[in-house]
C-alpha cells in the first residue's frame, strides 16, 4: 500500500496493518443495527525524520495512542459509508499526531463472493 505520492523512497513512515475496528456502518438502516467489522492499513508520514527521534517517544506518533483514537472515533456515531469514516480517520490523525501525510486503507466484509471492498484515501497537512 503505497501513497500516490508520498512518502518518496527515501521518506520515513510509520505502518499500522490490520487495525480492528467496530462500526456501525451500512447504507440500509438494518445494516448499521450491528457493529461490523473492518480493517484500517495506515500509512503515517510523520512530521520529523525517525532519525531525529533520538530515542524519545514524545517525538514520534505514540501509535498505541493513535490506535486507541481511531477506535473510539470509528465506535462514536453510526455512518451510512466508509468513505465517510475513512476521510475523518484522515482529518483526525493529521490534525491530533505529528504527521504531514497520511494514507487510509479501510476494509468492510460484507459483500457475498468477495474477500472485502474497500477506499483509500491520502491526504497531507495543511500546516506549515
Amino acid at each position: 500500500m503505497k501513497p500516490a505520492s508520498y512518502p518518496s523512497p527515501a521518506s520515513d513512515a510509520i505502518l499500522v496493518n490490520g487495525l480492528e475496528l467496530s462500526a456501525h456502518i451500512g447504507v440500509p438502516d438494518a445494516e448499521r443495527v450491528e457493529a461490523q467489522r473492518l480493517t484500517l492499513n495506515l500509512v503515517l508520514v510523520p512530521s520529523a525524520p525517525l532519525s531525529d527521534l533520538g530515542d524519545e517517544l514524545g517525538r514520534t506518533v505514540d501509535y498505541y495512542a493513535l490506535t486507541r483514537r481511531v477506535r473510539q472515533l470509528a465506535g462514536a456515531r453510526p455512518r451510512r459509508l466508509i468513505e465517510t469514516l475513512a476521510e475523518e480517520i484522515c482529518a483526525c490523525v493529521l490534525e491530533e499526531f505529528s504527521v504531514r501525510a497520511v494514507e487510509v486503507e479501510l476494509r468492510k466484509y460484507i459483500l457475498p463472493d468477495t474477500e472485502y471492498v474497500a477506499v483509500r484515501l491520502s491526504r497531507e497537512s495543511l500546516r506549515g
